[in-house]
């Protein structure tokens, strides 16, 4: 199991920065964040498995998913669904991803009542692997404290620890 140090830092009210190097080049680690037969091995905390996940990699296009928790350990989430949307921005394989993710429904209707997230991601070489920093800024510090609040944290930790092991 690999334990890499997941980075993070608030820069301002509304912005959250995650960093991590993944053992992969920046196209392994680039693909696993936008295709489907990858993400579905890894996207999601523990406990939770990618029950659906279609992606159109565009500007325009969109990644639409739901991920199902299947671990009784887990209380009340036992069987909850969590539909996400994401509707991609910039495309520049195999350095920057920019998108707009939303919580959905099923048909991919944008929860209005959840805050969205501009996520601006680079993947950059560097020695033993691939630097990610991914920039998440929230249109109001409310939205950004609302998802901390959540566990958002705990949650891409182990979302990234399955991703280091799927590369592995």
């Amino acid at each position: 199991m690999t334990h890499a140090t997941l980075d993070h830092r608030i820069e301002d009210a509304r912005t959250l920065v995650l960093e991590r190097t993944f053992a992969a080049t920046p196209e392994r680690v680039f693909a696993a964040f936008t295709q489907a037969e990858h993400l579905k091995h890894w996207w999601g905390p523990r406990g939770w498995t990618l029950t659906h996940c279609t992606v159109d990699l565009r500007p325009g296009g969109r990644w639409h998913y739901c991920m199902t928790c299947q671990d009784p350990a887990q209380g009340d989430f036992y069987g909850m669904n969590s539909w996400g949307l994401g509707v991609y921005e910039r495309v520049e394989t195999p350095t920057r991803l920019t998108y707009t993710y939303y919580f959905s429904d099923e048909q991919g209707a944008v929860n209005e009542a959840m805050p969205a997230t501009l996520a601006d991601l680079t993947f950059e070489a560097v020695p033993g692997g691939t630097r990610v920093t991914s920039r998440s800024t929230y249109v109001r510090p409310e939205d950004l404290k609302a998802v901390m609040d959540m566990g958002m944290l705990q949650g891409i930790s182990e979302t990234w620890d399955r991703l280091a092991e799927h590369l592995a």
